[in-house]
């Protein structure tokens, strides 16, 4: 790995996890962070122990990073991604791809047509790297479970009035780009099309049921997906429950019934039911994030002098994010 230097635009929430990740791995430094409000670049450069700076270019031009880490809210995703791509700097950037089709277009297009030399571009779809995951993507592949017939997932989540009131972008259309799909539910539907394949056809509608008065977006989702195989997807989604259930995706085919929840169980036709349990690891960041974060994170590492581009780039990443959007136009929204 030629790379040893990293830095974070962004100093939220989801930040905790991505420094956990780089202290992690042997070889790799925090050499600064970046954020735009003055107050937070002053408690980051304290509890991380790092210089801070105001923009991409002032951390580039003084600390000279190999890969920088963006975390910064849906909306400011574009922006400090190609400054630091068009000055030579690796870019792993959370999801969303962007708060809206045509900010996240602009990466897409830095990316396509892609050589090697030009620096790599990821996008956080960490859950692919959990182990339900890549064994269900295995048994896929292989052949073992037959046919598919369809498919059915679900985040059925909780949230509360003061989480949008801490950080009120996260109710905004126009920071967020969305509410529920893009924020949370984003994860399940990056899966169901890795899994099932592109989406070709929405049915659906969203709904703000119990957070009316404190944000302008969703709270509640129910689609029916069409896939290009002509496979279907049914897809609920909501962060009215009174607690966080399992994210569920459960799949029909030939051989066996697949549940993905909490780890992986697959139902075989001729009685016999294996498992796969679902890796637990400590961290500072909220549980339902996973513990994938620092596999992708290691691998995009491991990935940014291959003379192939990052496999999670702006295009897939713009899968997910055209899925959402269409549900939003479909419903109205």
């Amino acid at each position: 790995m030629g790379v040893s230097r990293a830095a974070i635009v962004g100093f939220g929430d989801v930040a905790i996890i991505h420094h956990e990740a780089i202290t992690a791995i042997d070889g790799v430094d925090l050499v600064g962070v970046v954020d735009t409000d003055a107050d937070r670049r002053e408690l980051a450069a304290t509890l991380l122990g790092v210089p801070a700076f105001a923009t991409v270019d002032e951390l580039v031009d003084a600390a000279s990073p190999d890969v920088v880490h963006v975390t910064t809210p849906h909306h400011q995703h574009i922006t400090p991604t190609l400054a630091a791509l068009e000055r030579g700097v690796h870019v792993l950037q959370e999801k969303p791809l962007a708060a809206s089709i045509e900010d996240g277009q602009r990466l897409v297009d830095w990316a396509d047509g892609w050589t090697p030399g030009r620096p790599q571009v990821g996008i956080c779809f960490q859950n692919r790297y959990n182990v339900s995951s890549q064994e269900l993507r295995r048994l896929l592949d292989s052949g073992e479970l037959g046919a598919v017939h369809g498919a059915y997932a679900s985040v059925v989540w909780t949230r509360t009035a003061d989480y949008y009131k801490a950080k009120p972008w996260r109710g905004s259309r126009a920071e967020s780009g969305g509410g529920l799909l893009i924020n949370q539910a984003i994860h399940t539907l990056d899966l169901v099309q890795w899994f099932m394949g592109d989406v070709v056809d929405i049915a659906g509608h969203v709904a703000t049921h119990k957070f009316g008065d404190v944000i302008e977006v969703e709270d509640t989702a129910e689609m029916l997906l069409t896939h290009d195989s002509g496979l279907k997807t049914s897809f609920y989604a909501t962060l009215t429950a009174p607690q966080h259930r399992p994210v569920e995706f459960e799949l029909d085919c030939e051989n066996a019934y697949v549940t993905l929840r909490n780890g992986l169980s697959v139902h075989w036709k001729d009685g016999r039911v294996t498992t796969t349990a679902e890796r637990k690891a400590p961290s500072g960041g909220r549980s339902y994030w996973g513990v994938s974060h620092e596999l992708l994170i290691r691998d995009f590492y491991a990935s940014v002098d291959d003379p192939e581009p990052f496999w999670i780039g702006p295009a897939e990443a713009m899968k997910s994010l055209q899925i959402l959007k269409r549900t939003y136009e479909v419903s109205g929204f």
